[in-house]
């Protein structure tokens, strides 16, 4: 079986107020931070055990239910579809942390555990207090204008299947060891994105099981296999990774955790090019390929190419929407695309 054979590169002896942030998204590489978190309260406990993890992060939270997902011991830890692609193969629920973390707990040591996955869960908003003692140093400029969503996940023996993020990524390997399967964006081609909706996690996902990659069904896969990168993270490590990278990520102790930090540096008021996407499949698609060639050429030049380019020949006063964008020709622009999609 073909593996990911490339190991991402990792930057040992950092200290923790050294990051080099403004380094780390010029290269637009991921990249292994090796240790910078080691020293987090929650690193230390869990490297006592998996209990004493789930001691330390009882006393933080504050009540508020949360999402917990549920799969059989069938998938093997593999949050996915179901066999027809109908639905999914593992059960969502609210359910109170300190409730759910007792059934991880119960299982503990059992091979045949159920899978037990909390996804991107805010930790101010569920476990108030605790970045107090677990958390990066945030000292680039761009974090003034861009605060990261600081999330946190918990499980046992999970796997999340390759997929993207819309934005840049700062993964901190807390609790158990973890590892990450990375593609550069241009690998979408051979990924064999799964449906739009529903997905397992929000995100689309690559329907190839990397694990076990069925290349008669997904031949494409090897071109993946062979531009991908492998991160292997012990607890205290830290993942950085840019927007758009497909990441399969595993879980691989009986009790784990991870914290992500998640940014972007376009401003607020810039839409989603998700949206854009939906659109352009109501819109582009399907038509003529003499007429898609026509608009690829246009969306290269108002999009894509320079951003100054189409405006360059024009009196400042006559640029309209093709000058800078700001929070008011963004709010005029938005009026304007509900007026037309609502003719």
């Amino acid at each position: 079986m073909m593996a990911v054979a490339r190991r991402t590169q990792v930057i040992a002896g950092l200290a923790p107020d050294a990051i080099p942030y403004a380094e780390l998204m010029d290269a637009q590489r991921p990249a292994i931070l090796k240790g910078v978190a080691r020293d987090w309260p929650l690193v230390e406990r869990g490297l006592e055990g998996a209990q004493q993890a789930m001691a330390y992060l009882r006393p933080f939270y504050n009540g508020r239910p949360i999402a917990g997902y549920t799969g059989a011991p069938e998938i093997n830890g593999r949050y996915f579809y179901n066999d027809d692609l109908t639905g999914l193969n593992f059960e969502g629920e609210r359910v109170l942390l300190d409730e759910y973390l007792e059934r991880m707990r119960s299982e503990l040591g059992n091979p045949d555990a159920p899978s037990f996955y909390i996804g991107s869960t805010d930790v101010d908003a569920h476990l108030p207090g605790m970045r107090d003692q677990n958390d990066l140093i945030l000292n680039d400029a761009m974090f003034a204008q861009n605060p990261p969503i600081v999330s946190i996940w918990i499980g046992n023996r999970t796997l999340a299947c390759a997929h993207y993020d819309m934005s840049n990524n700062i993964a901190c390997c807390v609790v158990g060891r973890r590892r990450f399967t990375l593609f550069p964006p241009e690998q979408v081609h051979n990924l064999y994105p799964g449906p739009l909706e529903p997905t397992p996690g929000g995100q689309v996902v690559s329907m190839v099981d990397l694990r076990d990659p069925d290349l008669e069904r997904y031949p494409r896969a090897q071109e993946a296999l062979a531009a991908g990168e492998v991160a292997e993270l012990e607890p205290g490590d830290i993942l950085f990774y840019p927007a758009l990278w497909w990441h399969q990520v595993e879980a691989l102790d009986a009790f784990n955790v991870m914290i992500n930090y998640w940014w972007n540096t376009s401003p607020a008021f810039m839409d989603t090019p998700m949206n854009t996407l939906l659109h352009a499949l109501l819109s582009l698609r399907d038509r003529p390929e003499p007429e898609k060639r026509a608009w690829r050429e246009l969306f290269d030049y108002y999009v894509f190419g320079p951003a100054e380019r189409a405006a360059a020949h024009l009196p400042e006063a006559a640029r309209g929407n093709l000058g800078p964008l700001d929070e008011i020709k963004a709010r005029r622009l938005r009026g304007l695309l509900l007026n037309r999609l609502n003719r």
